[in-house]
């Protein structure tokens, strides 16, 4: 073979090695299965999967053309092509600045839009429309593992989350002491853990299986192994493994507690039957002692009718700010 066909055989190739590393980072992907976020188990991780590939739509439709009219451009106009228009003084072209100021507007606009109303459909805090009553599970990120603890059922268990398909799930979140993010991701969104607050994140799984669960943001040495599987069973299965767990020999008592939040990894699946009442209000309350007040009926109530006075007074203040504007 001579050189110049060698030369020729490599300028035709170009655009599919081009091609070639674009898709280089999905290679590792064996499956729509790897993809996590593309491969959903429920109706908010369908909706944020859809969002995704509907914006991955909407950046394509410049990236696309640019790509291929660079690739046109640098053919059509290289220094061998005579037959090329040659205009070194041009500088101009008003069609031209109106497509690339147009369709970009657009497109940022769309998003925009979308944006906005997937915000507050997804918000995390959001409870799900459902005829099936929720499942509340209070999550604990310890160093380096995930406490659950199903106060409606009175049991616990560590980097094990067991949930009944069809029903959405209350989590309520905080952690031990390092901020974690807890993250289901083919079940929805990701929401933070953080020491002295709570969080809270509603999902829901419609069809049975084992999702990955983990977290998202990096905590410390121990942070690659913390990890924990979410399995999503039938309501009837969930009922038998509530039952498994009330039947364990372990109970989570406070010096159980204790050694459990010391720093550990790979910690193994641990069912407890029993749990401290009042568990989760007490990490919370932990940092933050000045604030702590009994999580009881009467003191929530006040909270609540605190919070509906300074709503109130905030009321009260802008009706006179604006009666004396009107006086004015």
């Amino acid at each position: 073979m001579t050189r110049g066909s060698l030369t020729r055989a490599a300028r035709a190739l170009g655009p599919l090695a081009l091609l070639a590393l674009a898709f280089l980072p999905l290679g590792g992907c064996s499956s729509l299965g790897d993809l996590e976020l593309l491969n959903p188990g429920g109706d908010i991780g369908a909706q944020e999967k859809n969002l995704i590939l509907i914006a991955l739509g909407l950046m394509l439709l410049v990236v696309i053309p640019v790509i291929l009219l660079t690739l046109f451009f640098a053919w059509r106009y290289r220094a061998s092509n005579t037959k090329a228009t040659y205009a070194p003084k041009w500088a101009h072209s008003t069609a031209i600045e109106v497509v690339v100021w147009t369709i970009p507007c657009l497109i940022v606009a769309t998003l925009a839009v979308l944006i906005w109303r997937t915000t507050h459909s997804l918000d995390p805090y959001k409870p799900l429309e459902s005829n099936a009553a929720p499942v509340h599970v209070e999550v604990v990120a310890l160093n380096w593992k995930w406490l659950f603890i199903y106060p409606d059922y009175g049991v616990a268990s560590v980097n094990h989350l067991e949930l009944p398909t069809n029903r959405p799930v209350d989590f309520k979140i905080t952690a031990e002491s390092m901020m974690n993010s807890f993250f289901i991701p083919q079940l929805g969104s990701q929401i933070y853990a953080m020491a002295g607050m709570q969080t809270q994140l509603h999902l829901i799984a419609d069809k049975p299986g084992t999702y990955a669960g983990l977290s998202a943001s990096f905590s410390g040495p121990g942070f690659s192994d913390m990890h924990f599987a979410a399995v999503a069973a039938e309501p009837k299965d969930f009922d038998a493994w509530v039952q498994e767990a009330k039947g364990s020999r372990l109970t989570l008592d406070q010096d159980t507690y204790e050694a459990l939040e010391k720093p550990s990894s790979k910690v193994p699946v641990t069912i407890y039957s029993s749990v401290i009442p009042g568990l989760f209000d007490s990490v919370v309350d932990k940092y933050m002692p000045a604030m702590a007040m009994p999580h009881t009926a009467s003191n929530d109530q006040a909270m609540n009718d605190q919070a509906m006075n300074g709503q109130a007074m905030n009321s009260a203040a802008v009706r006179q700010t604006t009666a004396k504007a009107e006086e004015q």
